[in-house]
This record gives structure tokens, sequence and C-alpha cells, in this order.
């Protein structure tokens, strides 16, 4: 074998361990969890009221701030095009109180774009599975001003009642912190 194709060799099985590396290290998809049961519809568990129990973790893993949320959600127009409105009522532990009122708008099979006030644009997601996967931009208040920051949201259905969501929260790709919350359906 001549040197140069020695070298031409050597140079595609380097490419073809990393690309496996890379594959390896690919983030996870909304897809890989179609076989998933129970089958999670939003329509479904978002439609009543909801209470959920949640933690922001800072950067470093310590829990910078607790809170509870009330949901009031409902859902409106024919099947297969309705528009649906989940009111959150937030309480911190520090005592502090915020509202967020989402319209989602389911647009194709398993997909939702939703808005907020907070909320830069839309939010895009999909359902596959027992799992919702969506990202979308908040604006929040820091310091007396707006800053927005991007949130990657995963919620995953336990049963017909329970419904865990886990959001990692980043700035310039940068990742700020994570917010875990745990869905009860009334």
């Amino acid at each position: 074998m001549k040197a140069s194709t020695r070298r031409l060799a050597g140079g595609l099985a380097i490419l073809a361990i990393s690309a496996a590396l890379l594959t390896g290290c690919a983030a996870p998809q909304v897809t890989d969890y179609a076989g998933e049961k129970p089958t999670l519809d939003l329509r479904q568990y978002f439609n009543g009221t909801i209470d959920a129990y949640g933690v922001f973790t800072d950067r470093s893993g310590k829990v910078a701030r607790r809170f509870t949320v009330v949901m009031t959600c409902s859902w409106q127009g024919p099947p297969g095009n309705e528009t649906g409105t989940l009111d959150e009522e937030f309480t911190y532990s520090d005592g502090a109180k915020e509202r967020r009122v989402w319209t989602l708008k389911r647009t194709g099979e398993g997909r939702y774009v939703g808005t907020a006030a907070d909320v830069t644009g839309e939010a895009n997601g999909q359902e596959s599975g027992n799992a919702f996967r969506w990202g979308y931009t908040l604006k929040l208040p820091v310091d007396g001003k707006i800053v927005e920051v991007q949130f990657d949201d995963w919620m995953y259905l336990m049963n017909e009642k329970v419904l865990l969501n886990k959001a990692e929260m980043s700035k310039f790709g940068f990742r700020l912190g994570e917010v875990t919350l745990s869905f009860v359906k009334r």
C-alpha cells in the first residue's frame, strides 16, 4: 500500500470514528419517545385544573427559587383545529405572584404553536409518544430590566394525572439554570 493511500485510509478511519462519536453525543429528539406509553395528548391533559410544584436551579444546581402553579386550562374549536388557553397563576416561596396566559394552537399532527404576553414570537412544539418538547424565548424581569432567555422545555406524561417537566434555560447558548416541575391533574 502506498504511503498516500495509507494516509487517506487513516484519515477516513479517523473521520468515521469522529462521526460515530458525534452521533453518540447527539441530543435526544422528541420522536425518540414515539413508542412510549401512556400517549400524551396536550388537549386532553391540559384540560381542567392542574396543580404544579416546581423549582428553579441555577448553573451550580442550587435551588434558587421554589414555586407552585394553579393552571386553568380549556380548549375551543372544531377537532383538529382547537385553540387552547392555559391560565397559569404562580406563587413563589418569597410570596411573589405572577400570571402567564398561554394560547396554544394545534398546527398539525402532534405540532403546536403557543403565545403569551411575556414570550417573544411563538413557542414551537411537538408531541410524540409520552413526550412533548417545545422551545421559546421568555422575557424575564431581572434587576429592573427585561432579559430574553431561551427555554428548551421537555414534558413527560407519567400517568393520566402526573406530568413531569424539565426545562433548560440559556442565553447566547450558555446554560443559566433549569426549571423542574411536577404537574398533577385534579
